[in-house]
């Protein structure tokens, strides 16, 4: 099958420190063609991949050091990149939200659209209703809780490449925030949780500039001179193996309706438990009682911490590799890509389509 990977242009491919729809683009992009696919990746020049690059820009927009700059204008111009060559491809795989709707509606049925955000925004409802012939991904199936008329032709969850990820059988006796400081991730909570429990905990985290006097208001102080708290700031894919798996549990003490939650698979692929607070995608990824466990408040995630040692870190590596490897989702998107072809129906949810393939 010949297929077309769009890209945000934001990160590179995959992203040298803190970036998430880029990664997952970039280990799907590599499991097709690891599964025999002609796959071809629209995305900024420093892109690693083992498919055909189209290079749409000299470098991620994240890393490029241009004062001044248009994102609007990096992706059209890369969308009608995509739409010169559409003919191409019999699938045309977009990660770019809604940008490239009025380029395709004439040939929406041989498109498919991952929304990787939140979708509880005021203006999104109008855009799928403008343009409903435009078959959806959902990655999860509670994301789609604000857009229920939507297209949905199935939920497919995140997976990663199994092999940057070292396994560690035991863990160094602290635990691990990762992710990006802002209110709605609650690193205030993870702190707070460590300061009650006694137990060390070390925050890898991005700060983005919109975040910068939460940071210095709100977290900075709470750090300030406790030496149980680190701050190790933003790292990258080849420190995230030692990162988690040092770690008892990965906190995932979110507030917000989390469309997915890469690091919880991160974590797994370490074999480090989750302790996660019950919001958006967390019960379709964590397992309660065998990958972490799910909390609703601050006295459960207390408990949660203290019987992370019952739960043995090889199930919930090889829970990972069952159900979030690169390879196990490439799968389930190529069967919806030739349902598409086929022009068959599409299933709702995760659970019915992965029972039909």
């Amino acid at each position: 099958m010949k297929i077309a990977q769009v890209t945000p242009l934001y990160e590179a491919v995959p992203p040298r420190l803190y970036g998430g729809t880029e990664r997952v683009v970039a280990h799907l992009t590599d499991a097709l063609v690891d599964l025999g696919h002609d796959v071809t990746l629209f995305a900024s020049a420093e892109a690693q991949t083992k498919a055909r690059l189209i290079a749409v820009r000299d470098q991620a927009i994240r890393l490029d050091p241009a004062p001044l700059k248009s994102d609007l204008a990096a992706h059209l111009a890369q969308i009608a990149e995509v739409r010169a060559l559409a003919d191409a491809f019999d699938v045309v795989h977009f990660h770019t939200d809604m940008v490239q709707f009025p380029f395709f509606a004439d040939r929406a049925e041989r498109t498919l659209t991952t929304l990787h955000g939140r979708l509880d925004l005021k203006d999104l409802p109008g855009v799928y209703k403008r343009w409903p012939q435009f078959p959806l991904v959902s990655i999860s199936d509670d994301q789609r809780r604000p857009l229920p008329f939507a297209n949905w032709a199935g939920t497919v969850h995140h997976g990663m490449n199994a092999d940057l990820y070292a396994f560690s059988e035991k863990s160094e006796g602290y635990l691990a925030f990762l992710g990006r400081i802002s209110p709605e991730k609650r690193p205030d909570r993870a702190i707070m949780l460590a300061k009650r429990l006694g137990k060390r905990l070390k925050i890898a985290a991005k700060v983005d500039p919109a975040d910068q006097a939460y940071f210095e208001d709100k977290i900075e102080p709470m750090m300030l001179g406790d030496p149980l708290i680190e701050f190790i700031g933003e790292i990258g894919d080849h420190e995230k193996s030692a990162f988690l798996g040092g770690a008892d549990a990965l906190l995932f003490p979110i507030d917000w309706p989390e469309p997915f939650g890469l690091v919880m698979i991160e974590a797994m692929a370490c074999g480090t438990p989750v302790v996660a607070y019950r919001c958006g995608s967390v019960p379709e990824v964590i397992d309660d009682g065998l990958t972490g466990f799910i909390v609703d408040n601050d006295e459960q995630a207390a408990q949660a911490v203290l019987r992370v040692e019952t739960l043995d870190r090889n199930r919930v590596r090889a829970r990972f590799e069952e159900r979030f490897s690169s390879e196990a989702m490439a799968r389930r998107y190529v069967a919806l890509y030739e349902r598409l072809c086929d022009g068959a129906a599409v299933y709702p949810s995760l659970v019915d389509f992965a029972a039909s393939a």
